[in-house]
C-alpha cells in the first residue's frame, strides 16, 4: 500500500526548503513528504568550492538547522530517486519499489551537468564533475600537491571549482570556447579584471578554444595545442531535470513551465527551482533562472499556494553575487539598451537602461552599491522619477524623491 501525504516535494534542495516554509506559514499540520535523490539534508551547494578550499566544513553547509525537519513535521527520505508521476492516480514512483500519494506534488528536482561528447574521454582514468557535495568529495580524494587539473569550462562551476582546490594542487588549466571567461554573466572588461585576479593566483586559460579528443591525460585541443594533466573536471553547463513533469504530459520547454503562483500544466503539480522558468522582468522572457535567490522566492511562492494560500511572483530576475579570491562580482538583469560605465583599477560598474528603466548592471568590488541598483531593477522604478545622473555615479537614497523614501523607509520599520 503506497504511503499517503498531503504535499510531496521531489527534490531536497534550496527551493524544497522554502517550500516547506511556505507550506507551514499556511497550513501547519498537513503531512509533508521531502523525496532526495541525495544523502545529505538540504545545503548550499554554492558552498561546495568553499568547502575544498578550507573556508568551511561540512556542518556549516546545511541550510537549515539539523531540526529543521523534525521540527516542520516533514518525512524526509534521502537516497532514494522519484521516477515517474501518475496524474490521473496522483501518484508517485519511487526507485526502491516504494511510492506516495500526494494531494498537492511540487517538483524541486533542479539541474544536472551537461557533458558534451568528446572524443576519447572514456580514457581518461581521474575524471570528476562539481555540482554537488558528492562530486566534491569524490574530487578531495584524488586532489594532491603534484597533481596537475584541467577544467573544461570557465562559466561560474568551472571558475568556482577552480577557486577551491588551485591551493591543493600543482597546476590549474581551465579550457573554454567562450573567448572570455564567465561570458554569461561578464562582460569584456568585468571578465578581464577577474580572469587577471585568477592569472595572478596562478590559474592558465584557454580560451576562444576547445578540446577535440582526450588520449588519457593529454588534452588536444583545436588550436593545436596540447594539454598534459592528471584529473580533469567538465563544468560545461547543466540541464534542467523536466522529464518527470514531460514524461506525465505537463508542458516543457527548456525548463519545466509554470505560471506566476507556481503551477505547472499538470493539475495539483507545482514546480520550483533550477527545474523550473520564472518570467524575467529584465528581458521580457521566459526562461531558467537557476539562481539560489530565485529558487527560494519561488519554492516559498509554491509552498504558499499549494496550502491554498494565494501569492504571486512578479520580481524575478538574473541575480549573482560571486567572489573570487577576495574580487567581489555582483551582477543582475539583461544587459540591454544604453550603456554606462565606470572604472577606477579593479573596480567596476556598468549599468545597462532602456525604456525609462534599469535593465541590469555589473558591479565588481562595489558591493555597496548593489542594493540601490537591485531596487530600481526589480521594482522597475522609472528612471526619470529618480535622480539618475547621480546614482550613476554615487547610489545613495538621497537621489530618490523625498515621498519615495518616505514610503520605503515606512515599510522598512
Amino acid at each position: 500500500m503506497r504511503e499517503r501525504a498531503k504535499y510531496v516535494i521531489i527534490g531536497n534542495s534550496i527551493a524544497a526548503v522554502a517550500a516547506i516554509e511556505g507550506i507551514r506559514s499556511k497550513d501547519k499540520d498537513g503531512a509533508i513528504t521531502v523525496i532526495g535523490e541525495e544523502r545529505y539534508p538540504a545545503y548550499g551547494r554554492p558552498l561546495i568550492s568553499y568547502y575544498l578550499l578550507g573556508a568551511t566544513d561540512r556542518a556549516h553547509m546545511n541550510y537549515r538547522p539539523a531540526d529543521f525537519y523534525e521540527k516542520n513535521g516533514v518525512a524526509l527520505k534521502t537516497g532514494v530517486r522519484a521516477e515517474k508521476i501518475d496524474p490521473a492516480k496522483k501518484t508517485v514512483s519511487l526507485s526502491d519499489g516504494g511510492g506516495v500519494a500526494y494531494e498537492k506534488l511540487l517538483i524541486a528536482t533542479g539541474s544536472r551537468p551537461f557533458e558534451p561528447p568528446m572524443e576519447g574521454i572514456a580514457s581518461v582514468k581521474e575524471r570528476f564533475r562539481f555540482m554537488t557535495m558528492d562530486d566534491a568529495l569524490a574530487l578531495e580524494k584524488a586532489l594532491s600537491p603534484e597533481k596537475r587539473v584541467l577544467i573544461v569550462g570557465a562559466g561560474l562551476i568551472g571558475l568556482k571549482c577552480l577557486e577551491g582546490i588551485l591551493h591543493r594542487v600543482k597546476s590549474v588549466a581551465v579550457v573554454d570556447l567562450a573567448g572570455r571567461i564567465l561570458p554569461s554573466i561578464l562582460d569584456e572588461t568585468g571578465a578581464g579584471i577577474v580572469q587577471r585576479r585568477l592569472e595572478e593566483k596562478g590559474a592558465e586559460f584557454y580560451l576562444s578554444d576547445s578540446v577535440t579528443r582526450f588520449n588519457g591525460n593529454t588534452a588536444y585541443l583545436k588550436s593545436g595545442r596540447e594539454i598534459e594533466f592528471d584529473i580533469l573536471v567538465t563544468a560545461v553547463g547543466v540541464r534542467p531535470n523536466i522529464e518527470l513533469v514531460k514524461e506525465a504530459g505537463g508542458k516543457v520547454a527548456r525548463g519545466i513551465c509554470a505560471d506566476e503562483c507556481g503551477r505547472t500544466s499538470v493539475p495539483d503539480v507545482y514546480a520550483a527551482g533550477d527545474c523550473a522558468e520564472s518570467f524575467d522582468i529584465a528581458s521580457g522572457t521566459e526562461r531558467v533562472l537557476a539562481l539560489l535567490p530565485n529558487a527560494n522566492f519561488q519554492g516559498r511562492c509554491a509552498g504558499i499556494n499549494m496550502a491554498g494560500g494565494r501569492t504571486e511572483l512578479k520580481n524575478a530576475v538574473a541575480f549573482n553575487a560571486i567572489g573570487f579570491f577576495g574580487t567581489h562580482v555582483f551582477t543582475a538583469g539583461a544587459y540591454d539598451g544604453e550603456c554606462y560605465t565606470e572604472r577606477s583599477g579593479n573596480t567596476y560598474k556598468a549599468l545597462f537602461f532602456k525604456d525609462d528603466r534599469l535593465k541590469g548592471f555589473i558591479l565588481i568590488d562595489l558591493p555597496e552599491r548593489a542594493g540601490i541598483y537591485t531596487m530600481l531593477l526589480r521594482e522597475s522604478i522609472p528612471l526619470s522619477s529618480v535622480n539618475f545622473g547621480e546614482l550613476k555615479h554615487s547610489p545613495g537614497w538621497n537621489a530618490l524623491p523625498s515621498e519615495m523614501r518616505r514610503a520605503r523607509f515606512s515599510r522598512e520599520v
